[in-house]
């Protein structure tokens, strides 16, 4: 065997090797942003960072008709009416940004301007045209848990 194809060998095989792997990767042919969309995971989810049982933060940092953004474990809570406290995904579900405040009774995602209701998470102004996904929290006493 030459030189050259021995190169052309271990090339051809590096190839095969590399697209095989890489089929793990594919997003089943979705559009960009998909396989990873929160809109893809119906149900409410754990989040990370914030393992089910420790407190995610207090009843009192989290404002009256607003809410606070926890970028770590991708969680927007809401408080929509005194004593009603809300968890939505912090992930935009129009390209998947991540929210980044919550001001005037919406969250807003700040990549394309789309706006959701702190109450349930629906759409008040697009691009988006899916709520985001609700998110499973306790209250016990002051404490805000992730389940």
């Amino acid at each position: 065997m030459t030189n050259s194809s021995t190169r052309r060998t271990v090339l051809a095989t590096g190839v095969a090797t590399l697209a095989v792997g890489c089929m793990g990767c594919s997003n089943s042919g979705k559009s960009s942003g998909s396989a990873a969309s929160p809109t893809a995971a119906a149900s409410p989810t754990k989040s990370p960072g914030a393992p089910a049982g420790r407190a995610l933060t207090s009843t009192a940092d989290i404002p009256v008709g607003g809410g606070k953004i926890f970028k770590v474990q991708k969680i927007v809570v809401t408080q929509p009416k005194k004593g009603e406290f809300k968890a939505f995904s912090a992930i935009c579900t129009h390209e998947g940004c991540t929210v980044a405040r919550v001001a005037d009774g919406t969250i807003d995602c700040p990549c394309h301007g789309s706006k959701f209701r702190v109450a349930d998470g629906s759409v008040a102004h697009g691009p988006a045209m899916k709520p985001l996904p609700a998110k499973h929290i306790t209250v016990e006493g002051n404490s805000i848990r992730v389940v």
